[in-house]
């Protein structure tokens, strides 16, 4: 694999990262509703669905998903309905005020369920897997590596990075945590939360291949 390839690789994924999308608003909002430990979670996990649509481009499961109608759609639906679910969630959610003098965030739900969470609505997204089989094999070299291995440290990189740069969303927003303690403030974030929840979910199940 050559180095210039990497870099421009990283360069490329750090500036699609930060760019305002889906992932980087749902990290920000759940920072801001509920904490840096919930959105910390929520990026490792959809930090680590990049690893899933790795694999999957590098050993041509995506070209089944892009082929085929069906595995689109049935996985298209399933994102679609998750994220549905989680804007139900958002709508139901009552105000808890985040003590930030005390260890509160320690009785918010598990660890690894807030990381499911993210992982989950990263991995049934199939524009992601469409995105990442036509977005690698532009980085990959014919010398050095079999194809499929540079695509899996390429999905690596890609999945270090913007895991980084989504606990950096995190740490900055979760700064504004007194903010949403204003009922006023809570409420205005949580309805953009369930605006943005249920666009993407629209969007999602309305997409064609």
């Amino acid at each position: 694999m050559e180095l210039n390839l990497l870099l421009s690789f990283l360069v490329a994924s750090m500036l699609l990262t930060i760019l305002p999308g889906p992932d980087n608003i749902f990290v920000l909002t759940e920072s801001l509703t509920k904490g840096k430990r919930n959105g910390q979670a929520t990026a490792m996990g959809l930090s680590l669905g990049v690893l899933v649509h790795t694999i999957a481009a590098a050993t041509g499961l995506s070209l089944i998903i892009q082929q085929s109608t069906v595995a689109f759609s049935v996985i298209k639906y399933a994102g679609a309905a998750y994220l549905f679910y989680l804007a139900y969630k958002a709508i139901i959610e009552k105000h808890a005020y985040i003590n930030l003098d005390t260890d509160q965030e320690k009785k918010d739900a598990k660890f690894s369920t807030l990381v499911a969470k993210g992982f989950y609505m990263n991995v049934l997204n199939p524009k992601v897997a469409l995105f990442f089989i036509a977005f690698l094999p532009q980085f990959v070299s014919k010398n050095g590596f079999d194809l499929p291995v540079q695509m899996i440290i390429l999905g690596l990189v890609f999945m270090l990075q913007s895991m980084l740069i989504f606990s950096v969303i995190s740490l900055l927003s979760s700064k504004l945590t007194r903010h949403v303690n204003s009922p006023k403030v809570w409420k205005i974030t949580k309805w953009s939360k369930v605006s943005v929840l249920s666009i993407l979910g629209l969007i999602l199940a309305l997409s064609k291949k």
